[in-house]
């Protein structure tokens, strides 16, 4: 008896351990509930795509969508079609868009007024291509809204850019297109933020997209930029402060209907879109804070002048005519963050085309091989330098970044560009960030001379639309 009791004793501490054992066992690879063969785990060809997902992952929420792994892939290829000025196709150069009349102005146009936009490009191809634009309606976040084509457009969805001119006595030949728009094929009948969308045969083929705004007026909008109110920042920053008066027009819930966005100069990267009424009373929805409404007020944009390829203009070094091509050597420039502030005139980041010795500056203009350089003593490890505005579409690429030439200590970069007057200036991406810091190089001051245009969206309770209720173009100088 006592031995039995001994041997079921040991039996079922044996039994424990071999139940132990079991469960500590290495688990069985995943396997098809079908088939009896083991699956080995997904393998990750493309380690570069899976580092880019994680960038965009981490990135600033407003300006990426929730992509899906096949859509977030497809998002860095260049026929992915964007809802921002994006450039598709490297034969498609010097692309403007303003109101007509006004080579400055933004795109920005009355919904009831006879406003148009004009649209310009080179193809430089030069050839006739059969290029279509149609238009897309966006809320005020630039994702497209849940409407369909009828509901914002009237005519139709898409018409032909017939305006097409051939380059005139130029070493790089090139067809330039123009369209003015809207025309009664393709208008726009609701107010709001629209994508233009330049394509050949269908959108999978875009070659450029562009936004523009259509106002449809209801608010009265009272702006002013000062000096930061903030003493830390009041040598550095600006401040925008304003009041929105909407007499009979009826704004239900400010506070969740209403949407501000305001930009500096003509970026997209930096804009405000977080601010709320400060107060509101009567008719009046006041903004005024000491945070959260601030810019950099940054460094008057640098220049240089190629509307003549006979002379050496300022900031210009040289003028190389090789290999039947124009190559124009810009003075090395110099970061000016601990310089004192010097006042230049400037046209905010923007550029101009011309040609002083000819007639018709679109078709007569020639395009030149334009070397930037910074001086820099070593390369940067937390960030790229990238050269910023219009002439780069404000957008950091592979096109813009600057490359460090390790034996002129030196970055460089080289932009194929068209005869006229440019801005520009240099700006830092830190890594893993989207917005770009234009003061680390060119350094912030609050008297730099800046536009700011305040965009004021509205959706109606009983809409799935952001209206565009009112927009205001103020500037740092002019009161």
């Amino acid at each position: 008896m006592q031995l039995s009791n001994y041997l079921l004793k040991y039996f079922s501490i044996f039994c424990i351990f071999l139940l132990l054992a079991c469960k500590t066992k290495a688990p069985l690879q995943s396997h098809d509930v079908n088939s009896d063969k083991i699956l080995p785990p997904p393998i990750i060809k493309d380690t570069a795509i899976v580092s880019e997902i994680k960038v965009i992952e981490a990135s600033n929420a407003k300006k990426q969508e929730a992509l899906a792994p096949d859509d977030t892939v497809a998002y860095f290829r260049n026929d992915y079609m964007r809802y921002s000025n994006y450039t598709y196709k490297p034969n498609i150069k010097t692309i403007l868009l303003h109101k007509s009349g006004f080579l400055l102005a933004n795109p920005v146009i009355e919904l009831k007024n006879a406003e148009t936009l004009e649209l310009s490009f080179d193809d430089l191809d030069a050839d006739i291509k059969k290029y279509q634009y149609t238009i897309i309606h966006c809320n005020a976040d630039w994702k497209p809204s849940d409407l369909k084509p009828a509901d914002y457009l009237s005519g139709f969805t898409t018409d032909l850019i017939t305006n097409a001119s051939s380059s005139i006595n130029t070493l790089q030949s090139y067809t330039h297109y123009k369209l003015e728009f809207p025309g009664t094929d393709v208008k726009p009948k609701i107010s709001g933020n629209y994508i233009l969308a330049v394509f050949i045969d269908s959108l999978a083929d875009v070659v450029l997209t562009r936004r523009f705004m259509v106002a449809d007026t209801k608010v009265n909008i009272n702006a002013n930029v000062r000096q930061a109110t903030n003493l830390d920042d009041k040598n550095y920053k600006q401040e925008i402060i304003f009041t929105l008066q909407h007499g009979a027009y009826n704004i239900l819930n400010p506070y969740a209907n209403l949407k501000v966005v305001i930009q500096k100069n003509s970026r997209w990267d930096n804009v405000i879109t977080t601010l709320k009424p400060s107060l509101v009373r009567n008719n009046e929805i006041v903004y005024d804070y000491e945070y959260g409404n601030v810019f950099q007020g940054d460094n008057e944009f640098r220049n240089f002048d190629i509307k003549s390829l006979k002379y050496i203009s300022e900031h210009l070094q040289n003028i190389v005519k090789r290999n039947n091509q124009y190559y124009v050597f810009l003075k090395p420039d110099e970061r000016r963050s601990y310089k004192r502030y010097f006042f230049e005139s400037d046209i905010n980041g923007k550029f101009t085309v011309k040609n002083e010795e000819v007639r018709n500056s679109d078709t007569e203009a020639e395009y030149c091989h334009v070397h930037f350089s910074l001086l820099y003593p070593a390369p940067l490890v937390h960030g790229q330098l990238y050269i910023f505005g219009a002439l780069t579409d404000w957008s950091f690429n592979d096109n813009s970044k600057m490359i460090y030439n390790y034996n002129t200590k030196t970055y460089e970069r080289e932009l194929y560009l068209k005869q006229g007057y440019y801005n520009y200036n240099y700006a830092l991406v830190e890594n893993g960030s989207d917005v770009a810091d234009e003061s680390y190089i060119e350094g912030t001051h609050s008297q730099t001379e800046n536009d700011y245009t305040l965009y004021i969206y509205y959706k109606e309770p009983n809409e799935n639309y952001d209206r565009l209720i009112g927009v205001k173009f103020i500037n740092s100088l002019k009161k």
